[in-house]
């Protein structure tokens, strides 16, 4: 049955991504400025680097690229939806080193680990509701079994993995984003522990689970999850046993994930103002204090006692930011849904003016 509304669920988003994409074309609904140069301001200034990838659309097309991360070696793993290939290889300068796929038709999360001296990935596809670690060069090594096997999800239950971490002792933790809002904690052996969050009222209830991060800004032994529940545009904390603790208001922004880059915390707003508003999409940092310090494609007004009040495009450079990854020069790319079928943009720091 599950994977039944998976698959109505499949046709339902697909006819609206093609529907908004008609729209835009046309020029029937607002679209992004394709000749912004800067975005941002002071410190957090970048200049819009569009001719960054040099990927060939013939040999490597792309529906939409969800999400990047760095690998210890420098290059660039870019996971999309498009069959062909799921995952994307770019070296720092662009070009395509490796591509290879998993033939998954939604394939949309994607982090990093490290096991010793080796990294992998693990990948979610929402469509067939799977969650698989594959080496860096694209072979499967372990899936993790739905919760329906464990007895924690009834058989009408959607299950629709949209990402994953993983903590330090191991536990991976899936967030069911287009699912039944849980997450779902495995420890390292894909054996359930707990689940967490769901629909409801209370104040650890999530609306749109759709991503988590490990929070290790407060050094060892004091890490902690973040969950963007993007329905109800906020970012909510939890203790790594699922316990809730507080949560991080983005008012007007629909967040998918979080990103820890040094002391900040960057996510993608694939949205913001009217929910599904289209092409409303910008990124934001968050400060150590979880305070907006920049915008980029957007803007932040704050009240006259400086507290956050509304996010909102500028319509200045994005689509729809789907994620925001960082490299060690602190060059900024954004991966994007519903965007025309492009590639990342990279974001260069500016000199200040």
């Amino acid at each position: 049955m599950h994977r039944t509304i998976n698959h109505i669920n499949q046709i339902v988003g697909d006819g609206f991504v093609s529907t908004v994409r008609f729209l835009s074309d046309r020029k029937w609904v607002r679209t992004p400025n394709p000749d912004t140069v800067y975005v941002g301001e002071g410190q957090f200034r970048y200049r819009v680097a569009r001719d960054w990838c040099k990927a060939d659309p013939s040999v490597h097309p792309v529906r939409n690229c969800h999400e990047m991360v760095l690998a210890r070696d420098g290059r660039l793993f870019v996971v999309t939806d498009h069959p062909q290939n799921n995952i994307l290889v770019f070296d720092r300068g662009g070009r395509v080193v490796d591509a290879w796929t998993l033939e998954f038709r939604g394939a949309h999360g994607l982090s990093i680990t490290a096991d010793g001296q080796q990294e992998y990935l693990w990948i979610c596809d929402p469509h067939s509701g799977s969650v698989v670690k594959t080496t860096l060069g694209g072979d499967v090594v372990q899936q993790l079994k739905p919760p329906h096997q464990f007895g924690a999800y009834s058989w009408r239950m959607p299950f629709m993995p949209t990402e994953t971490a993983v903590g330090p002792d191991g536990s991976i933790y899936v967030a069911d984003g287009y699912g039944s809002q849980f997450v779902l904690q495995y420890d390292n052996n894909g054996e359930l522990i707990r689940t967490f969050g769901g629909r409801g009222r209370r104040t650890g209830a999530l609306d749109f689970a759709h991503g988590v991060a490990i929070d290790d800004r407060a050094g060892p032994g004091r890490e902690t999850l973040l969950v963007t529940s993007r329905r109800q545009s906020c970012i909510k904390r939890f203790s790594l046993d699922g316990e809730f603790q507080d949560q991080i208001q983005l008012p007007g922004g629909f967040p998918c994930r979080a990103v820890i880059h040094n002391q900040f915390l960057l996510t993608g707003l694939c949205w913001s103002g009217a929910h599904l508003r289209p092409n409303s999409g910008f990124a934001v940092m968050l400060d150590e204090d979880d305070q907006v310090c920049s915008t980029w494609g957007g803007v932040a007004r704050f009240s006259e006692s400086g507290k956050l009040e509304q996010l909102a495009s500028d319509f200045s450079c994005f689509h729809h930011v789907h994620d925001i990854c960082a490299d060690g020069d602190n060059n900024l790319y954004a991966c994007q849904w519903n965007a025309g079928q492009t590639y990342p943009i990279k974001l260069e720091p500016a000199p200040e003016d």
